[in-house]
C-alpha cells in the first residue's frame, strides 16, 4: 500500500499528459484524414471520423495540377535554408563577443538586444518594407530573408551557450597562436553544436511557416512560398475543404519530417556534449 500512491500518481500524470497530447494532435490528425477523403465522405460528421473509409490521392493530384506547388516548395526550401545559414552565421558572430570578450558597454548592448524581443513585428513592418523597396529587394529571395538575417532570440541563445564553454579551451587556443576569429570558428562553434542545431530548427520552422512578410514583399507568383500558395488554394477551393487540407498537408509535411529526425538534437542546456572528442 505504501508503493501504491506513487504508482497511482505516476499513472495519473501519464494519463493527463496523454490526454493533453491527444487533444493537441487531434486537429493535425483531422487535417491529414480529411486530405485523403473522397467527395462522397462527410468531413463534418459527428462524432468526427479521423480516418477515411475510402482513402484517395485525388485531392493531392488536384492540388498539384491546379497550382505550381513544386515551385512553391522549391521557393520555401531555398528561403528556409538560406535563412537558417545566415541566421546562424550572424547570430554566432554577434553572440561570441557578447559572451567571451570584455569591452565597455557589453552588458548594456546585450540588454538592448534582448529588449527588442518585446517589439512586435507589426511595429517595424512598414519601415522594413520601405527599406526593402529602397534596396530593390521586392520580389527577391533576399527580400524574403531580409528581416530574419539575425534575431535577438538567436543571439541570446548562442550567448548563453558560449558562456558555458570552458575557458581552458579558449586559453589553449590562444597559446597556440589562434586569433579571435579562429577561436570562434575552430573552438567555439564545435563546442556549441547542440545550441546551433536547436536554433536552426526554430529558425527553419519560423521561416517555412512565415506568411505575413512574404505576402507584403512579394507580388510575383513565381516567388511565392508555400503559405502563400495554400492561401491562394483556399481562395480557389473555398468550399472544398478536402483540397485545402491536401495543400496544407503538403505545406507542413517537410516540417514534421524534419522535426522527427532532429528532435533528439534539441538540447537546451547541454553544451558540454559539443566539447567531446
Amino acid at each position: 500500500m505504501l508503493r501504491a500512491k506513487p504508482i497511482t500518481k505516476i499513472l495519473g500524470t501519464y494519463f493527463l499528459l496523454s490526454a493533453i497530447a491527444l487533444a493537441m494532435l487531434f486537429p493535425l490528425l483531422w487535417l491529414i484524414g480529411t486530405s485523403f477523403k473522397s467527395p462522397t465522405e462527410n468531413i463534418f460528421s459527428f462524432p468526427p471520423q479521423l480516418f477515411p473509409s475510402q482513402p484517395t490521392l485525388e485531392n493531392f493530384r488536384t492540388v498539384w495540377q491546379t497550382y505550381p506547388f513544386a515551385i512553391y516548395l522549391g521557393n520555401s526550401a531555398i528561403v528556409a535554408i538560406l535563412t537558417v545559414g545566415l541566421n546562424l552565421l550572424f547570430c554566432s558572430l554577434a553572440a561570441y563577443p557578447l559572451a567571451r570578450l570584455n569591452f565597455r558597454g557589453r552588458e548594456l548592448i546585450f540588454a538592448l538586444v534582448v529588449a527588442t524581443i518585446m517589439i512586435p513585428f507589426q511595429i517595424v513592418m512598414i519601415p522594413l518594407y520601405i527599406l526593402a523597396v529602397n534596396l530593390g529587394l521586392r520580389n527577391t529571395y533576399l527580400g524574403i530573408i531580409f528581416p530574419n538575417l539575425a534575431s535577438a532570440f538567436g543571439i541570446f541563445l548562442l550567448r548563453q551557450a558560449f558562456q558555458g564553454v570552458p575557458k581552458e579551451l579558449e586559453e589553449a587556443a590562444r597559446m597556440d597562436g589562434c586569433f579571435e576569429l579562429g577561436i570562434w570558428w575552430h573552438v567555439m562553434i564545435p563546442a556549441i553544436r547542440p545550441a546551433l542545431v536547436t536554433l536552426a530548427i526554430f529558425v527553419f520552422i519560423g521561416s517555412w511557416s512565415d506568411f505575413l512578410w512574404p505576402l507584403i514583399v512579394l507580388d510575383r507568383p513565381e516567388y511565392y512560398t508555400l503559405p502563400l500558395g495554400v492561401a491562394n488554394l483556399a481562395g480557389t477551393f473555398s468550399l472544398d475543404w478536402r483540397i485545402i487540407a491536401a495543400g496544407s498537408v503538403i505545406s507542413i509535411a517537410p516540417v514534421l519530417i524534419l522535426f522527427l529526425f532532429v528532435q533528439r538534437y534539441i538540447i537546451p542546456t547541454d553544451v558540454g556534449s559539443g566539447v567531446k572528442g
